[in-house]
């Protein structure tokens, strides 16, 4: 069985892009202090989900080939979590706040990682389900991090860029309902996907 790249892209898609605490902190930061001041903190936040995404890919491989069963039960877990996602996307906000705090760094981007469950369930889900038949050789799983984190830097960097373009816009609540709708339908389709894979 193939992998199954048009629900992975909208999971993907959906997860790194919707409100959550790279997407919030990313614009919070671009708005008080411009992207370019920011960078340094997003580029944390990039070094530290490919390092997760990285780890989850070794972690699974390792599932793969020692805990075939175990991969199943990952697959339900997963599909569960996006259930979720998707129950909280309908209510998601898009608000964040200006402050006056000094600008974040590229450590604390990277530690956002390591403590975001969000980011390790997304990298765990990914590798043992839509990338499971893919051949586990160290080069697919870089590649594959790699290709993640880059859809991961574009939603931060859109963020921090147009967040609080994005934040006023979802303050009509009937276009704010009408994006999360969409968003919230695309994930239960995924989880759905996931679990006749």
């Amino acid at each position: 069985m193939g992998i199954d790249y048009v629900s992975l892209f909208a999971f993907a898609f959906v997860t790194t892009f919707t409100p959550g605490p790279n997407t919030i902190s990313s614009a919070s930061m671009g708005l008080n202090y411009g992207y370019k001041r920011a960078f340094n903190y997003l580029l944390g936040i990039g070094t530290g989900f490919f390092l997760v995404m990285l780890s989850c890919a070794f972690l699974s491989s390792l599932i793969k080939t020692y805990l075939p069963k175990f991969v199943t039960v990952l697959s339900i877990i997963g599909s569960l979590y996006i259930l979720y996602l998707a129950f909280h996307t309908l209510k998601s906000t898009y608000t964040f706040e200006k402050t006056q705090q000094k600008p974040l760094g590229y450590a604390k981007g990277i530690l956002l990682q390591i403590l975001n469950p969000k980011v390790i369930i997304l990298g765990l889900t990914v590798y043992s389900t839509f990338l499971m038949n893919m051949s586990h050789t160290f080069l697919n799983l870089f590649i594959s991090a790699f290709g993640l984190t880059v859809m991961s830097f574009t939603a931060i960097s859109t963020w921090a860029q147009f967040g609080s373009l994005i934040g006023e816009s979802m303050k009509k609540e009937k276009t704010r309902k009408i994006t999360n709708i969409i968003l919230a339908l695309l994930l239960t389709f995924t989880a759905i996907k996931m679990l006749l894979l």
